[in-house]
């Protein structure tokens, strides 16, 4: 609220309960940019921040939904509007229902800051309050790429809940790794990652995984993992939990039966000697942008690739067998910050992924030994002034160490 002109109103809904069919709901994930600002995680609320003179510098009104005995005897304990004052700093709080009327007076305000309404499934229709209340939709400044810079470099708080929800998907990993046999299927594997996650104090997996077996990992976002895992097979496995909110995006390839064969191995060599380099860059004194860094992890693979003798023309690398970027920013979301461009000079406290891959199709371009093989080494970085910190750092990633995992030799 500092940084906003005098006279500014801001205003942010969380999310509904959203349904898969009749009365039987998805589980509740709340708009992250409203989580980051109240820290409130209950659907169907609302807040309004006014910008004024008084000592904090501004009022906060919340609209949440109110005690009612009947449906928490449903659907749990509510913090009701008594309860949202005292725990979440409200200076007024208001049954939900009262939000169109107080949104049409807020709306008049000089400088109004929201998200989209179409962008935003709220407790109301706020298009139809927004045009009601008068107010030209095109008036209004977009509240996200505000949010989204405050997002964009983390609190030593964050960066802590972020450290545990690191170590906590990466000691699933370990288990996962450990667990991993041939004949056991992809979705059986996806359980043991979930259900490790959760043991550790993960509330969910932060996004649909990728658990691909031999050449499933040749899709990027490979998510059926419907498949049996077969001897000789490696397995790409792309998951990460979410603790208190915050996301953790890992991948980790391993061989199904704990062993590499030497195609994989070298393949997989070529793609841990691009990640490690990468990482090494993600600082701020290296001057580096996720977009330069991508950059400089097509010219490493290239060279890595042509140091085991892998024959490339001038467009295969980036078309065929990387098609994607090495990274992208992490927090709240697992792709954060989304309107911030990946040309953005890194800042110490910013959290980016690091996950170069390679995906050789069967194709008699490329060397027959190598077709079908799809590795991809993903770990979450936190910038900082001249070294890095890698959040995801006891997930097992050089040979010696997965195979040692796999085997049930490393603990």
């Amino acid at each position: 609220m500092a940084q906003l002109p005098k006279g500014s109103v801001v205003l942010t809904c969380g999310y509904k309960i959203r349904y898969a069919t009749n009365n039987i709901f998805y589980p509740f994930h709340q708009n992250t940019d409203f989580w980051y600002l109240t820290g409130f995680n209950e659907p169907d609320a609302a807040m309004i921040l006014e910008k004024t003179d008084c000592p904090r510098g501004f009022k906060q009104t919340m609209f949440v939904n109110p005690k009612n005995e009947q449906a928490e005897l449903w659907d749990g304990p509510r913090t009701g509007v008594e309860g949202v004052k005292e725990l979440f700093g409200a200076d007024e709080a208001y049954d939900n229902t009262q939000f169109s009327a107080h949104l049409h007076k807020i709306l008049q305000a000089k400088h109004v800051y929201m998200d989209k309404p179409s962008e935003i499934p709220t407790l109301l229709d706020a298009h139809s309050s927004l045009t009601a209340a008068g107010h030209k939709l095109n008036t209004i400044q977009p509240l996200g790429k505000l949010v989204q810079e405050l997002r964009l470099i983390k609190s030593d708080a964050e960066i802590e809940l972020m450290r545990t929800s690191g170590r906590v998907s990466s000691k699933a990993f370990v288990q996962s790794m450990k667990w991993t046999e041939p004949g056991l299927g992809e979705a059986q594997l996806w359980a043991k990652l979930e259900y490790e996650c959760r043991m550790r104090g993960s509330s969910a997996l932060a996004y649909v995984p990728v658990v691909a077996g031999g050449s499933n990992a040749l899709s990027m976002h490979y998510v059926r993992n419907d498949m049996l895992l077969k001897d000789g097979d490696l397995v790409l496995v792309d998951a990460g939990g979410e603790y208190h909110g915050y996301a953790s995006d890992i991948t980790r390839t391993w061989p199904v039966n704990g062993k590499f064969t030497d195609a994989q191995r070298d393949l997989y060599q070529v793609v841990l000697n691009v990640n490690k380099a990468c990482i090494k860059l993600c600082t701020e004194t290296s001057g580096q942008s996720l977009n330069g860094i991508h950059n400089e992890s097509v010219r490493i693979m290239r060279q890595e690739l042509k140091n085991i003798a892998f024959p490339l023309n001038h467009w295969d690398l980036e078309r065929v067998l990387y098609p994607h970027h090495v990274g992208h920013y992490l927090g709240l979301d697992v792709h954060d910050v989304y309107d911030i461009t990946r040309s953005r000079k890194l800042q110490k406290n910013m959290v980016v992924t690091i996950e170069p891959g390679l995906y050789v199709p069967y194709d008699d371009r490329f060397p027959k030994h190598f077709q079908g093989i799809g590795i991809r080494i993903e770990d979450n970085v936190v910038i900082g002034t001249s070294d890095p910190f890698v959040l995801t750092a006891n997930a097992p990633k050089e040979i010696i160490d997965v195979e040692a995992c796999c085997q049930k030799i490393l603990d």
